[in-house]
């Protein structure tokens, strides 16, 4: 079968394996122009769930030379491309991308195949099942509450849509939290919710199963369940009066008992899995008390690594299940009660799979035989069919140098001509395996493969292993030489191995050269040179020792290694294995480990290991820490000073500095510092060079140039410092030239035609010789400049004049002694002085926004106009006046100033209806340029202020007045004002609003058929084109039918206006008013100062010296509210302006404010409906008793009125006068006797008592009465009836009953 190898990239294959090869060189780019059939590289998986929400892409892609062209099948069907617009192919591959969007997805699901074939064979995929995700939703059903009793089991059931993939079950609630899941609670593989038994805190409204669909990322959930767990005693105690004593539950309370399984449901179940996937068995039992689960395997036992119990025991997952994993597995479930066994059997079923690997392509040259295998198992055994070229072998055209046999096909003697791919099915009931392999005829020369002239470092008396990788067909043979190719190495000490490397098993230095590698075969010969150096090995040439250290003491751990001087070393160091604390009294070195200030934890295995990149040493030490030597009194003091200071190692710019420590007296030294001190620069000053650990005798110093060196040393403990050591002898280092030039190197005009030059000058240590100066570079930034240059010594700066205004200028200063020049200096920009600018902003124009806010646009400045850096815009801008006649002239000037470069701004809190003016001016760091013209813009109307003031006037019974003046800012046309009023009850509740529109040229109006005695709010605002403006409020009363007084009536007041700046009073407070309400006095002012800091004080008039002025600040306003004032006092007030430092700058004129005694919203009791009614109760139950009386007299009563009828000359009856309406005389002749319980006084007459009650009182009557027993007296004397009217309200004659019926009856 001739040569059964080949070799590649210093791998042995089998010719079946050339597959694998010969793709990496084609992938690699080395054998591009090699004929190859195709190889299948990527393809989707066999079952395929696709996204819906994206484009469906099923992937194929192959290589082979030349590129293969692709096709598919679906279901069977050839797919054909052209006719869907919606399948399309990606460039050079075969991969099928489906738009959906215009397609339904379901209309691409199916079963496809893909073909790659070129000239040389054809390669298929596997069959590829297109499928989209399913996440049906949940049927709808109502649930109904599940009422249980304590202590039972429960199974809540899921039930899940059908979906596919199948989705994840989880139980929440409605605040998404999980349901706790215990030995008593868990859910099963299936999703059921499982209680082995339920109490009482297991009733909720919320047991939620959710289903998550992974594919369409959604997640539904079931309709909430319900779980009452109830006491049975306790509810039938409670509803036994309901159902005549009836015991709902006649159950028994549930009692403990064994378990019994929920899961499986029989004695004994089977299970079939497949080998490779997981087994997963449950077994879930109720019971009280809860039962605990347990698992054995009845034929074995259970395969480490691959058990898992899930579920407090309830699940059993056995991983990557094999075929050992078949037998009887025992779930068992106890309690106190007692248990419950089931046996699960299983059985492992294995789909087709690989015993070793899938077979191998084959590269064979003509002549030569090989060998196809495709050795596979499963269970049950699988069938085996082979095709080429995706057509049946036994379809497929006779060629002689072919034979099958069962798993293999055997070539002989192939020839060209004989390439093609075959494909190998292996398939049994629990699915296939599909593999593709190609046999491919070539005849080529060698090529060898590895790198030319690499380069192999190999340690001494290690293993060298030099590669040859080539390709060839036939199989090239490999030989090496060596340097002079005297002869080929395959003897001692070398060994050949097949695959042509070169082995030397004990490298020395003389095995170091150039060594050559040969391929060969028929077609050809080609070689490749390598190299081999064999290094020194790493090895501690002195270990770290065992230490035994006091606490509190230091130690050091040497590790001195030698190593190969062309190999870079790396120093590790370890602790018991493990990192070094991160902890600074651990400090490592290139060749040690120091430990200061030794504690307990220090103690432990310390380990040094020296790594190279070929190989490594390492050593060990132990430490330990004791407790130190106790002594009677232990001095902690300063060190003594090191001693014996010694200079070696002398150079240009360094020296190595030695010393021995003093004393450490019981503290130990932790570091020590180094001073030094220049006697040519600085004589008498000692200045800190450096620092080194206290465990270190030696400093390395770096050094200056041109410094007269004398050194010290000090040591540090924990104490502090010693004194210094006495100084070294001097040394001196040799000037040189200096090293580095001056920093903060800058340009900058103070003159528009200067620019000065400053630096950083260099001290006399950073000089490095004698005679240092400075080369001062400047030239102007601009092509074809020449730089000019000048000295300067002892100075910092340098003025160049006669410069154009703020041009650019490159700098450059170079510091040099007379040793030499410093390095190249670095150039810095600089600019020469700034001057006013000459431009002005062009294209200025204005765009007003509304009628408070304009935007004002301009072209920037160029550069060259503004002559220095550009600080910003200013933008000066003016009201001239208001577009309204009343309005006066305005000139203040504002400035809204822009930092940077702008070409707009905003002109905020502009007065609508105004005209304005604006410039627009550049600035820079020396000032202000021109302006730009002056342009103007108008501000559009705006709503208009409150009206300035309003006032009541003429307040009637049903009627008032107000009066008003127009506002102050009218911001445009006024069109008309705006009424609205609204009554007010004793509680400030608010009733219905009326509005009423008025013209632009009233200032008053009337308002009638107002109610009496009631309070009103007025709102009044006015009116232009663009709205309604604020409303100026105020409040007053109607007057009572009796009432002559008036309400005081304060006026409301809009804010001021302020007079014009010529106008201005010398004062800054005018028109200083007061206004008292129910609340408080309010008082109102004009101010025009410049302070903020304003009181309003007030004190009680004709108070005495020691009362102090109340003070009350004021937030900005020119108005405040004085509240707490006693009322009927009067108060002076005045309004103060006071400074930094509470001074009183200036004062208002006093005010005096009185507050009155009786609140102003008193309202008559006489109009009160509560009163009214009373007194007409009064009036009916006095009418009644008047007529009562009435009628006891005419029984036959006697009044002492007949007496004096008798006496008078004329009998007649005397009628009641109209103007007074008094009671005219009574008679009766016949009786003559008095009333029972009458009195008459002794002078003939009846005198009013004070406690009677008199109809006077409630009219116009005269001075008739009832007396203490409700009889009614008419009131005698003995004067004539021609007196005077004025007198006849004393007549003498009684009034007539009758007459005093019809009195009440006019009065109610």
């Amino acid at each position: 079968m001739g040569r059964e190898r080949f070799l590649f990239t210093n791998v042995w294959f089998s010719p079946l394996s050339y597959c694998f090869s010969c793709s990496l060189i084609l992938g690699g780019k080395v054998l591009q122009g090699l004929p190859q059939p195709p190889t299948i590289t990527h393809q989707s998986p066999k079952d395929y769930i696709i996204d819906p929400r994206e484009d469906i892409v099923i992937h194929c892609d192959a290589k082979g030379k030349p590129h293969p062209s692709f096709s598919w099948t679906r279901n069977g069907t050839h797919l054909d491309i052209d006719e869907d617009p919606n399948v399309t192919f990606r460039p050079r591959s075969g991969t099928l991308v489906v738009d959906i969007t215009r397609e339904r997805v379901e209309n691409y699901e199916g079963v496809y195949q893909c073909t790659a074939r070129n000239k040389h064979g054809t390669a298929v995929s596997n069959n590829i099942v297109v499928r989209q995700p399913r996440s049906p939703l949940w049927s709808k059903e109502k649930i109904k509450p599940i009422v249980v009793q304590e202590g039972v089991s429960l199974v809540l059931p899921c039930r899940p849509p059908a979906g596919l993939p199948p989705p994840v079950i989880f139980w929440m609630d409605n605040n998404f939290e999980r349901v706790p899941q215990s030995m008593r609670v868990s859910q099963s593989l299936n999703g059921d919710l499982y209680f082995s038994n339920v109490r009482r805190e297991d009733s909720r409204n919320d047991y939620i199963c959710y289903a998550r669909f992974p594919y369409t990322q959604t997640i539904q959930q079931k309709q909430p369940i319900t779980v009452r767990v109830l006491n049975l005693d306790a509810i039938n105690e409670t509803l036994a009066a309901f159902y005549n004593d009836t015991d709902l539950f006649s159950e028994a309370p549930a009692d403990e008992r064994k378990p019994t399984f929920f899961i499986p449901s029989d004695s004994q179940t089977s299970k079939m899995v497949l080998k490779g996937q997981v087994l997963q068995m449950e077994c879930i039992a109720e019971g009280l008390p809860t039962p605990e689960i347990s698992w054995t395997k009845v034929s074995g036992d259970f395969p480490a690594k691959r058990t898992f119990f899930l579920h407090h025991k309830k699940t059993l997952r056995i991983v990557n299940v094999s075929e050992s994993d078949a037998g009887d597995y025992r779930c068992t479930a106890i309690n106190q009660l007692g248990s419950v066994h089931h046996t699960i059997h299983v059985t492992v079923k294995a789909a087709p799979y690989w015993i070793s690997s899938p077979p191998r392509n084959l590269v064979l040259a003509p002549g030569e035989s090989g060998v196809l295998t495709c050795r596979a198992s499963g269970i049950p055994k699988p069938a085996i069919r082979w095709a080429m070229n995706g057509l049946a072998i036994e379809n497929s055209p006779t060629d002689v140098s072919r034979k099958v046999e069962d798993d293999t096909i055997i070539f002989t003697d192939v020839q060209i001509g004989a390439s093609a791919v075959y494909q190998c099915n292996i398939s049994n009931e629990y699915g296939y395996l599909l593999s593709n392999a190609f046999v491919n005829v070539l005849s080529e020369p060698p090529r060898v493969l590895t790198p030319a002239n690499k380069v192999y470092q190999v340690i001494k008396n290690h293993q060298a292993l030099l590669d040859c990788s080539s390709f060839g067909s036939p199989i090239p043979k490999i030989t090496w030489f060596k340097d002079s190719r005297s002869s080929t190495l395959d003897g001692d000490p070398y060994i050949l191995h097949d695959n042509g490397t070169l082995e030397i098993r004990i490298a020395q230095d003389r095995n170091s050269g150039k060594y050559t590698c040969a391929a060969r075969n028929m077609l050809g010969i080609d070689e490749n040179h390598v190299y081999l150096e064999v290094k020194e090995p790493t090895r501690i040439l002195r270990q770290p020792e065992y230490k035994v250290v006091q606490r509190g003491r230091s130690v050091v751990f040497e590790c001195k290694v030698k190593h190969d001087p062309s190999l870079i070393p790396t120093m590790t160091w370890l602790k018991d294995d493990g990192e070094l604390p991160d902890d600074e009294r651990l400090v490592v070195d290139s060749d040690s480990l120091t430990i200061t200030d030794v504690t307990e934890n220090d103690a432990g295995v310390y380990t040094c290991i020296m790594n190279t990149t070929l190989d490594h040493d390492s050593a060990s030490a132990e430490l330990t820490v004791v407790e130190g030597t106790p002594a009677p009194a232990v001095v902690y003091e300063r060190p003594d000073p090191p001693t014996d200071l010694e200079l070696t190692d002398q150079k240009k710019r360094s020296v190595q500095l030695t010393w021995t420590p003093g004393d450490e007296h019981n503290s130990p030294i932790q570091k020590f510092l180094i001073q030094y001190e220049d006697s040519l620069h600085h004589r008498g000053h000692w200045h800190n060079l450096t620092e080194v650990p206290g465990t270190k005798t030696t400093a390395h110093l770096k050094l200056s140039p041109f410094v007269h060196y004398t050194f010290r040393v000090l040591a540090l403990n924990a104490v502090g410092l010693s004194r210094p050591s006495f100084p070294s002898r001097l040394y001196k280092t040799d000037a040189s030239a200096p090293d580095e030039n001056p920093a903060d190197v800058r340009g900058l005009g103070t003159e528009h035609n200067n620019l000065v030059i400053s630096w950083k000058p260099l001290s006399g240590l950073q000089s490095n010789g004698p005679g240092l100066h400075y080369k001062v570079m400047w030239r102007q930034k601009r092509p074809g400049s020449e730089w000019t240059s000048v000295t300067v010594a002892n100075n910092s700066k340098f003025v160049v004049s006669g410069t154009p205004t703020f041009v650019p200028y490159e700098l450059k200063v170079q510091a040099a002694n007379e040793h030499g020049d410093g390095p190249e200096p670095a150039v810095a920009l600089g600019y020469s002085g700034e001057d006013l600018p000459i431009g002005a902003p062009e294209n200025v124009q204005p765009v007003v926004l509304n009628s408070t806010l304009a935007e004002v646009h301009w072209d920037p400045v160029p550069p060259h106009l503004i002559r220095g850096y550009l600080k910003g815009y200013k933008v000066y801008y003016w009201k001239k006046h208001s577009l309204h006649k009343h309005n006066p002239e305005h000139m203040e000037k504002d400035i809204l100033t822009l930092s940077g470069n702008h070409s707009h701004a905003m002109l905020p809190g502009l007065h609508p209806f105004s005209l304005y003016s604006f410039n627009v001016r550049v600035y820079n760091g020396k000032g202000e340029g021109p302006q730009s013209p002056d342009q103007q813009f108008k501000t559009p109307e705006g709503v208009p202020g409150p009206p300035t003031s309003l006032v009541v006037n003429n307040p009637n019974q049903d009627s008032l007045t107000l009066e008003w003046s127009p506002p102050h800012n009218r911001n445009g046309h006024i069109t008309g004002y705006t009424l609205k009023y609204q009554p007010v009850n004793n509680s400030n509740e608010l009733g219905p609003v009326e509005v009423l529109a008025l013209p632009a040229n009233e200032t008053s109006v009337t308002l009638p058929n107002l109610k009496y005695s009631t309070r009103y709010k007025f709102y009044l605002n006015a009116k232009t084109f663009t709205g309604e403006g604020p409303a100026i409020t105020q409040e007053a009363i109607t007057t009572t039918d009796e009432g002559k007084s008036q309400t005081s009536l304060p006026i409301a007041w809009s804010p001021p206006r302020r007079p014009p700046p010529k106008a201005r009073p010398a004062s800054p407070f005018t028109n200083i008013s007061s206004s008292v309400g129910e609340d408080g006095a309010l008082i109102s002012w004009e101010y025009w100062g410049p302070e903020k800091n304003i009181y309003v004080e007030y004190i009680v008039n004709d108070s005495e010296g020691e009362e102090e002025w109340q003070k009350e600040h004021v937030n900005g306003s020119q108005n405040v509210k004085l509240k707490g004032l006693k009322v009927g006092l009067s108060y002076r007030v005045r309004v103060v302006v006071k400074g930094h430092q509470d001074q009183p700058l200036h004062s208002s004129e006093e005010l005096l404010v009185t507050v009155p005694a009786v609140a102003s919203r008193q309202v008559d009791i006489a109009t009160q409906g509560w009163f009214i009614g009373l007194m007409c109760a009064i009036a009916l139950l006095i009418l009644i008793l008047l007529i009562i009386c009435f009628i006891q007299r005419n029984k036959g009563g006697k009044y002492p009125v007949k007496e004096k009828e008798d006496a008078h000359t004329d009998p007649e009856f005397q009628p009641m006068k109209d103007d007074d309406c008094a009671f005219g005389e009574y008679s009766d002749n016949e009786d003559h006797k008095p009333l029972k319980g009458s009195r008459t006084p002794s002078n003939g007459t009846v005198k009013r008592d004070d406690s009677d009650d008199s109809l006077v009182d409630y009219g116009e009557g005269g001075d008739g009465q009832f007396n203490e027993d409700g009889s009614f007296i008419g009131q005698y004397s003995g004067k004539s009836v021609s007196r005077d009217t004025a007198e006849g309200h004393e007549s003498s004659e009684a009034p007539s009953p009758i007459t005093a019926i019809n009195s009440l009856n006019s009065f109610v």
